[in-house]
């Protein structure tokens, strides 16, 4: 192949002849290598997989699925790839085979993701893989495989390779590598955009997306993607959408207060699960397979508050941020998931002497930000009168507000969930927040 515009799917943007339609109104274009991807059984298991997860049980439209997500990711690689072909140093950096390789990348990245993906890697157990590497196996090992080789001259290993970040030694692997996942890249712009129209909100749809594509270049190292300057509003609307989206659709109480429910769950039950064949399964497969293993447990009873007949999610007793008991936002923020539960259950301990009734460990939960934060948005600016490039942050001061001022302390805040049965009765704790230091200091010692 001569030249990156030779690219099929690059061609099927321009002859809109073979498309299939995605919300919001959005055309995708199929080759019929694409096609042959998606029909496989490996790809066609991400329609039985929700995007958001736990999120419908807040906002009920929110039912789109991982499969509809990855045709939009892919969708976008396309976009960026015909703005980017235009500009000499991209073509100088990038060949035409590893665009083809970026373009199947963008449509397999979600391939190993399993149900509720990110609240379990969240827990970061022991024996439990992060879904980067567990999709080697549906890459090397399947019918997928045999796809990428045939019909695209791919090897697998290159895909997966490319998909862990590609080589630090190599500038156009990491360009591509930054363009799957990156502050300005084809799965945030995609997932943002999409949550938002599915959840009916209107927060990560506000940031004009074909200015913010338009506006893409390479930057000075020639490692990475840069914006021109046209773009900067565009760039800060979208840092700021993400925030948003966060504070009222990902982390929104009763979000978290069933994702602290299920992650308890899988923490009492997950050294009784075959974990690489739980984690090929559809969504209600797994609910099904952990319901089954957790009878009439504990776990049972935190599944059956979120998946059974009646949704009966824990409540907030109360919740600590940066700016909201800073002091105990500190000491609980960030803390490895055994600690968060042995702490939950030294609180249902001095509770239930406090309020002189029963309070079972399990039901008193603490939920805080995991020990990763989300990435900085880190990008260049290129001004063409003065032919030099700043960094974002100098330019912006919403982005030093927002970036610099790590967003994860104020919108990721602690929060402790209890039973509905005893919560009203914890709120009115005077000695609360005592009681929430003494149990820290009993989990430390």
């Amino acid at each position: 192949m001569s030249a990156i515009q030779d690219i099929p799917e690059l061609r099927a943007c321009d002859e809109q002849r073979q498309l299939v339609r995605i919300p919001p109104e959005l055309d995708v274009p199929l080759t019929d290598r694409v096609k042959r991807l998606i029909d496989t059984v490996e790809f066609r298991r991400l329609a039985r997989i929700t995007q958001l997860g736990l999120v419908s049980l807040v906002y009920p439209a929110a039912n789109h699925t991982r499969f509809e997500h990855s045709l939009g990711v892919y969708r976008l690689a396309l976009l960026f790839l015909k703005r980017l072909e235009s500009d000499e140093r991209f073509r100088r950096i990038v060949r035409p085979e590893e665009a083809e390789l970026l373009i199947a990348a963008a449509l397999l990245h979600d391939l190993g993701h399993w149900p509720f993906c990110h609240v379990i890697e969240d827990l970061q157990l022991p024996g439990v893989p992060r879904h980067e590497l567990f999709v080697s196996s549906f890459l090397l090992e399947s019918e997928i495989g045999d796809v990428l080789r045939n019909d695209w001259n791919i090897n697998p290993r290159d895909l997966v390779h490319l998909l862990h970040g590609g080589s630090s030694q190599e500038p156009g692997e990491r360009l591509l590598a930054g363009i799957l996942s990156g502050p300005i890249d084809i799965d945030k712009m995609d997932y943002l955009y999409r949550d938002s129209v599915h959840a009916g909100v209107p927060y990560g749809r506000n940031f004009d997306q074909q200015r913010l594509v338009k506006s893409l270049c390479v930057n000075e190292a020639g490692d990475g993607l840069a914006i021109t300057e046209k773009g900067k509003t565009a760039a800060e609307l979208m840092l700021f959408a993400r925030y948003v989206m966060f504070s009222e659709v990902y982390w929104h109480h009763a979000v978290r207060s069933a994702t602290a429910m299920l992650q308890r769950a899988f923490y009492q039950l997950y050294s009784r699960l075959d974990l690489d064949v739980l984690f090929r399964q559809s969504e209600w497969d797994f609910v099904r397979a952990l319901r089954d293993i957790a009878g009439k447990g504990a776990a049972g009873v935190l599944l059956d508050g979120i998946f059974g007949a009646q949704r009966c999610l824990f409540k907030r007793v109360t919740q600590y941020s940066a700016i909201e008991n800073e002091e105990l936002y500190r000491r609980l923020a960030r803390r490895p998931y055994p600690w968060l539960a042995a702490c939950g259950e030294e609180l249902a301990a001095l509770f239930s002497a406090r309020i002189k009734k029963v309070v079972a460990p399990f039901e008193v939960l603490v939920d805080a930000p995991p020990v990763h934060k989300e990435i900085e948005f880190q990008v260049d600016v290129f001004f063409p009168k003065e032919q030099c490039y700043r960094p974002l942050v100098e330019v912006s001061p919403v982005v030093r507000a927002l970036a610099q001022q790590q967003f994860d302390d104020y919108v990721k805040r602690v929060r402790i969930f209890a039973a509905p049965r005893i919560c009203d009765e914890l709120r009115g704790l005077r000695d609360l927040s005592d009681l929430v230091h003494l149990a820290v200091d009993r989990a430390d010692s």
